[in-house]
């Protein structure tokens, strides 16, 4: 079902209703780049308009001056000519909810590209909500699995947390995301891909989720040749979709890849309102979008949203500006490095880089110790690394690095795993205290 079978199916009966009656419409005055702009007509930013007289072109308005719309589309603009009339929906996007969505594929407005039956239009929510009032939540306090003994372990992610995955290019994190699609045990997962290589859609619901994990999910995507306003819109509707589940009680997991390609389409938006370039080209309205997009997540009086939203830092610099914007939100963030990556470490996570704020609240005592103790294991050990592989440390110099390095196999191992590879919450507690376990024979000596 296409966006506009979709306006045509909910208006008819209203159009039926109102075809006696005179239809106010508005005027295409000229088409700049990928946005319209329209006159004559009476609408708010956010509605939806449809454009042309014979092709309908759905679009939706962004900005309002004096007399004028601007508008940037939710299809093609191809063909379009000035002059052509501009109609008003009376209505802005919306979402579909419910159970009838597990299973699906949609795309960033709303509709099936699985070929599957059409959904019912019986119940939609808006793309745009409030996020729940802050006294409102209640704590979060249990574990959620990933199946990623270094998250697990080390960065234990709470049921209604929101984190961030802090990445350049080509260093694993759709694998990563793989691993916590199919090592989750959330009720739903919801995917939205944004922005990504129209390939990896397929990958991602075949290899990925497979037809068990695909039974739990929904898959929202939006391609990179998609128009930007689809692109973002993606985004706000997987968020709906959560909430959707997290309201009939159940604990989801949303995971959004990439929130950078999201700010990118929304500074174009931003740009073709006429908005004013700040830091790296991005507008105000970005970074006032950001957090209400992520506060959307989290917990509820009903259930959970943990939220993992996927940042792709440009030119492998964790400082830029959606990178330290999403930090500044976020509960925790998980770095990958390309050193590690290209060393064959997987997951490249970069443990001392990475941090998760909500560790203390959801893991027990022990388990927190066990973190702190391989934590500082390998911060001592990335201090000596020079000297170790300069061979100019001389063992026995000093008793930490001594008691890092005998440790330093068992550390990697547990923070190492194969693709294919999955561990429990309790399988996970357990391997980590194997590896503070001590004490730790020299080389050489049996225990």
């Amino acid at each position: 079902m296409t966006v506009l079978s979709t306006l045509m199916n909910e208006r008819l009966a209203e159009a039926v209703a109102r075809a006696a009656l005179p239809q106010k419409v508005g005027r295409l005055e000229r088409i700049v780049g990928m946005h319209a702009e329209v006159s004559g007509l009476d609408a708010g930013t956010g509605d939806l308009i449809l454009i042309g007289d014979h092709l309908m072109v759905p679009a939706e308005v962004i900005g309002v001056s004096d007399n004028r719309l601007t508008a940037l589309p939710l299809g093609s603009l191809q063909g379009l000519r000035s002059g052509e009339r501009v109609r008003s929906t009376t209505r802005q996007m919306s979402a579909p909810s419910g159970r009838q969505l597990l299973g699906r594929v949609l795309d960033g407005n709303g509709s099936p590209i699985d070929g599957g039956p059409e959904l019912t239009l019986d119940h939609r929510r808006p793309l745009h909500a409030e996020a729940p009032a802050p006294l409102q939540r209640p704590l979060v306090t249990k574990q959620l699995q990933t199946g990623v003994r270094a998250i697990d372990g080390l960065l234990p992610l709470g049921r209604g947390q929101r984190i961030g995955i802090m990445a350049g290019s080509g260093v694993g994190k759709s694998s990563l995301l793989s691993m916590l699609l199919r090592g989750t045990d959330a009720d739903v997962t919801v995917l939205a891909l944004i922005g990504e290589r129209g390939r990896e859609v397929k990958e991602f619901i075949e290899h990925d989720l497979g037809p068990d994990g695909l039974e739990r999910a929904v898959v929202i995507a939006a391609t990179s040749d998609q128009p930007a306003l689809v692109r973002r819109n993606a985004a706000l509707l997987a968020t709906s979709v959560a909430e959707s589940f997290r309201d009939d009680g159940a604990d989801v997991l949303l995971l959004m890849d990439s929130v950078t390609r999201f700010a990118m389409a929304q500074r174009e938006i931003g740009l073709a309102a006429g908005e004013v370039p700040t830091s790296r080209g991005y507008p105000p309205s970005v970074f006032a979008l950001l957090p209400q997009l992520m506060e959307r997540s989290g917990t509820s009086a009903a259930g959970s949203i943990t939220g993992v939203y996927t940042v792709l830092v440009e030119g492998d610099d964790m400082n830029d500006p959606i990178g330290d914007t999403t930090r500044s939100i976020l509960d925790g963030h998980i770095v990958l490095t390309r050193d590690l990556a290209n060393a064959g470490h997987f997951p490249s996570i970069d443990i001392l880089q990475s941090a998760s704020r909500l560790a203390g609240k959801i893991t027990s005592r022990e388990q927190q110790q066990a973190a702190t103790a391989t934590r500082r294991m390998v911060a001592v050990l990335d201090d000596a690394k020079d000297l170790i592989e300069l061979g100019m440390y001389a063992a026995g110099s000093d008793p930490t690095i001594d008691d890092a390095l005998r440790r330093s196999s068992a550390i990697t191992e547990f923070v190492q795993q194969d693709f294919d590879q999955l561990s429990d919450l309790q399988t996970t507690a357990a391997s980590l205290a194997r590896v503070v376990a001590g004490p730790v024979p020299p080389e050489g000596q049996e225990s």
